[in-house]
């Protein structure tokens, strides 16, 4: 039987802004190593007892389909099945979504269920535990993965460890969920030895799955199963019916199906096994710092970085030097467009930031300054009144929309590479330093026929210069909007 890794990438990590943003989260972002936290999940499963790996699973959204498939495609992970949510009904109909599409196959594989956006430090750790819940998933369990604690965290649910399974080496009883506890309660836990932290990490047959889902939330389940009936293929994309999916409820994997578990073993025992491998969610910045690799004196570091007399702090540099002198347990991070400078002890407040700017109408909460595109990037170099630079780069054989703008004229100059440029009824190629005039409303196209990267110039100017000033009349991949 094979393996059926589940990524569930639907988060959008506000407490690691300005890095993470609503249109390019903390699963997308290279925070521990030159991977992203994506791709680290989808290779975590190659080696569980030398079983066979299918390819991944990935529920996400609309947003960032595009971003998942390039980025497992650069990992030799492509995915023929990327599942986008119209709306985010939470882990249980996520996970059912999951289950019925490798269901599909006419197989039954054991899904294991991982969020992108966590962190495991030790992998051979983290494949031995899987290896063990597998055995138990084989068996008929819905098995879960407890943390092993090293603190009395606050932020975290926690498991309530049963008796022993007999023949196992570590799996559990599951007792009990129990929701996040104050710091009294949580040091009382972890110092009796029978709680561990909530994971998010799941290991069941996909059939165990649908049946206990059907016997405990037939509502979900029915949602889900005609919702996926409904679904339309597009590529490498299962895009789920929004209509069906949005009068689907939202609930959990824990509270659906888990927690309930205890009164009606007929749908299999829960189960939960303990896993201490450097685990972490990455909540926030001061956790990012705890997972880390550090200097001598216990500072992380990427980028362009100075230090000078300190200690305990994390600094990233995304697009300049940032240089400290003399400070101590601070966080500072530097994006093109933002900087945030923290005490470590307050990482988590970062979350009133975000939220302080989307009270203010602006944009910094959901987007970079350097915005992805299934045909490459663009990145708004300088702004105005009445004009805007970008520096856009098109990937080897991809084009734009064919569009036309009501409000704005653009100027295109070729940096690099060779440019095929629709303007109006006239197609043309532009090479290095070679320029064009795109006047108001006319219709218009840019594309990269080369082998190379393409890298224009674009100076805009008009009266109205956002990005929803856009008519598409063809679009390669699917867009209207």
């Amino acid at each position: 039987m094979s393996l059926q890794p589940v990524i569930l990438s639907g988060g959008s990590g506000t407490r690691l802004w300005p890095a993470s943003r609503e249109h390019y989260p903390k699963q997308l972002l290279p925070l521990t190593a030159e991977e992203t936290l994506l791709q680290i999940t989808a290779t975590r499963a190659d080696g569980i007892g030398g079983m066979d790996v299918a390819e991944p699973i990935v529920v996400t959204n609309e947003d960032h389909r595009f971003i998942i498939a390039e980025q497992l495609r650069q990992i030799g992970k492509p995915s023929r099945h990327i599942v986008l949510e119209p709306v985010g009904r939470n882990t249980a109909p996520a996970m059912q979504l999951a289950a019925l599409i490798a269901a599909q196959s006419g197989a039954d594989p054991v899904l294991l269920v991982m969020p992108a956006d966590h962190v495991v430090a030790d992998g051979s750790a983290f494949r031995t535990v899987m290896q063990e819940g597998y055995t138990q998933a084989l068996a008929g369990g819905l098995v879960t993965f407890g943390i092993v604690p090293d603190r009395a965290e606050t932020g975290y649910g926690y498991i309530r460890m049963g008796a022993a399974v007999a023949g196992a080496s570590s799996s559990r009883q599951l007792a009990a969920f129990v929701e996040k506890p104050d710091a009294i309660r949580a040091a009382e836990y972890v110092g009796s030895g029978q709680y561990l932290w909530n994971s998010g990490i799941f290991m069941m047959k996909a059939s165990v799955w649908v049946n206990a889902l059907q016997a405990l939330r037939p509502d979900i389940a029915k949602a889900c199963e005609q919702a996926v009936a409904a679904a339309q293929r597009d590529a490498d994309f299962i895009r789920i019916d929004k209509a069906l999916f949005t009068a689907c409820p939202s609930d959990s994997i824990d509270y659906a199906v888990m927690e309930k578990l205890g009164a009606h073993p007929e749908l299999g025992a829960a189960i939960v096994v303990p896993l201490d491998a450097g685990w972490s969610d990455v909540g926030a910045w001061d956790s990012l710092w705890q997972v880390c690799a550090k200097d001598e004196a216990g500072n992380v570091t990427r980028g362009d970085v100075m230090l000078q007399n300190t200690q305990d702090s994390l600094v990233f540099a995304g697009s300049r030097l940032v240089a400290t002198v003399g400070v101590r347990d601070v966080i500072i991070v530097e994006t093109p467009d933002a900087v945030m400078v923290a005490d470590k002890a307050h990482a988590q407040d970062v979350k009133h930031i975000v939220a302080r700017i989307k009270a203010e109408g602006k944009t910094l909460a959901q987007s970079h300054r350097k915005v992805y595109r299934p045909w490459g990037w663009y990145d708004s170099i300088d702004t105005g009144e009445r004009f805007q630079v970008k520096r856009i780069v098109v990937n080897p054989g991809a084009k734009l929309s064919l569009q036309m703008h009501h409000h704005r004229a653009e100027h295109w100059i070729v940096v690099s590479g060779t440019a095929e440029v629709t303007n109006g009824d006239n197609v043309l190629l532009l090479s290095e330093n070679q320029s064009t005039y795109i006047p108001l409303g006319t219709t218009h196209r840019l594309a990269n026929p080369g082998k190379v990267p393409l890298e224009i110039i674009e100076v805009q100017s008009g009266s109205y210069l956002g990005e929803d000033d856009i008519v598409r009349f063809e679009d390669t991949y699917g867009r209207t909007r």
